[in-house]
């Protein structure tokens, strides 16, 4: 007979399996890595974005939703400006390089809180108007499917796209 506890583990392996990506959809590492410097800030014609700001936006994104959900003392970017980068391109390959780095941290701090067996994915964010933690690491996810295809997209309509 299968524990009640149990069911709350194998929620929380599938939210790690959600965040992590790949499954249904090219993982975030696939699309980012090897991305030709000379393109991301390249932007396609009829295109809104850029590959930079695709990945600023991102990485911004799911840092505020992993800090809303750690702290009640964050303080979100002003929506909309706060939450894309000021230029098309990167200053420079460093910049790019950040970037993915500090995607994939806040992507693991978020994997961790869900996966830990003292968090609570159901009760409600005190400082929130009703998120919970299952919530917001389903907005992580959800967030970055729909903006990792469009980054994808960005790179196949550049030619830097080979699969």
């Amino acid at each position: 007979m299968k524990k009640k506890n149990d069911d709350g583990q194998v929620l929380r392996q599938h939210l790690v399996d959600l965040l992590k990506g790949g499954n249904a959809h090219v993982r975030f590492d696939e699309v980012v890595k090897d991305f030709p410097e000379r393109l991301r800030g390249k932007k396609p014609e009829g295109q809104p974005h850029t590959a930079w700001r695709l990945l600023e936006h991102m990485r911004l994104a799911q840092w505020d939703i992993l800090e809303f959900s750690r702290t009640s003392k964050h303080v979100s970017p002003k929506w909309p400006d706060g939450y894309w980068p000021e230029s098309d391109a990167p200053p420079g390959a460093a910049a790019w390089d950040k970037s993915v780095k500090q995607f994939h941290a806040d992507l693991k701090a978020m994997e961790d809180l869900v996966g830990d067996s003292k968090t609570d994915l159901y009760a409600r964010i005190p400082w929130g108007d009703g998120q919970t933690i299952l919530r917001e690491a389903l907005l992580i996810a959800d967030h970055n499917a729909y903006h990792l295809g469009e980054l994808l997209m960005i790179r196949r309509l550049l030619g830097a796209w080979t699969s």
